[in-house]
């Protein structure tokens, strides 16, 4: 175990890791936000831009009503997950439902050189559609013989994984996959020889295994992925690998964002 963070409160929301610290470290993974609380109705995420990433949203808990410029909308129930490939530039919008618990993450993945200025592509998965091996939901990737559906690229995976006190379970990850993590969101998880309580844990660069059990009922997720090769030229809301394909992500969002005033969705 080479880090652990409890991140950074942002009003509702817990800033794990962003592109210009953690991020670093766990390229692919740039950006990973937990929130857990009861929401007034207000919007969470309005209407905001992306290039260069795809986002991932797992919903543990709560409804959250979507849109983007691809034309999908809809609500999504807990255990859902939305998979948003921004590319070239999309725009999208998230809310909670009012009144109910809601929790979940949101994490942005770096995309390659072949799709991060492509075309923006969104999946919005029920939970019913998810794969469960045992304790494990594959969110993404594939594990025991089963695939997840979603269109993620090769060479990650995100496992959602809820263990019984006293339970243990081992993550072999794939081959060449030496970047790993795990973000523990209730209970006590004992790895590495370290107990982990609302926290991250980044683990050395290495293929193997690592091994989990649960001091208490536990509910965390585990990560895994090849490394991306590549620097990270940063935007607001934009990750690229270069300072040309962040310009050309950058005038695409602008582009869209032109519309949407044009068409009354921004102010």
């Amino acid at each position: 175990m080479v880090l652990r963070t409890g991140g950074r409160r942002h009003g509702p929301v817990s800033r794990i890791v962003s592109p210009g610290d953690v991020g670093k470290l766990i390229k692919p993974f740039v950006f990973l936000d937990y929130f857990d609380f009861a929401p007034s109705g207000d919007a969470l995420f309005p209407m905001h831009p992306h290039s260069g990433i795809a986002t991932l949203t797992v919903l543990l808990e709560g409804e959250l009503h979507y849109e983007d410029t691809t034309g999908a909308a809809g609500v999504l129930a807990a255990g859902s997950v939305e998979w948003m490939r921004a590319g070239n530039g999309i725009w999208h919008a998230a809310s909670p439902a009012k009144g109910s618990r809601f929790q979940g993450y949101q994490l942005w993945i770096a995309l390659p050189r072949s799709l991060e200025n492509g075309t923006p592509h969104s999946q919005y998965l029920p939970a019913s559609s998810i794969p469960q091996s045992g304790p494990v939901r594959l969110v993404l990737g594939s594990l025991a013989g089963k695939d997840s559906p979603v269109a993620a690229p090769s060479g990650v995976a995100l496992l959602h994984v809820r263990l019984a006190a006293g339970q243990s379970w081992r993550y072999q990850p794939p081959a060449s996959h030496t970047v790993a993590w795990a973000h523990v969101n209730r209970g006590t998880l004992a790895t590495g020889g370290e107990l982990l309580q609302d926290e991250l844990a980044v683990f050395s660069q290495s293929e193997g295994a690592l091994d989990f059990t649960a001091e208490t009922d536990v509910d965390f997720i585990v990560a895994s992925a090849v490394p991306h090769p590549h620097d990270l030229a940063l935007g607001y809301y934009s990750v690229h690998t270069s300072n040309d394909a962040l310009r050309r992500g950058e005038a695409e969002i602008a582009r869209i964002g032109t519309q949407l005033r044009a068409d009354g969705r921004l102010r």
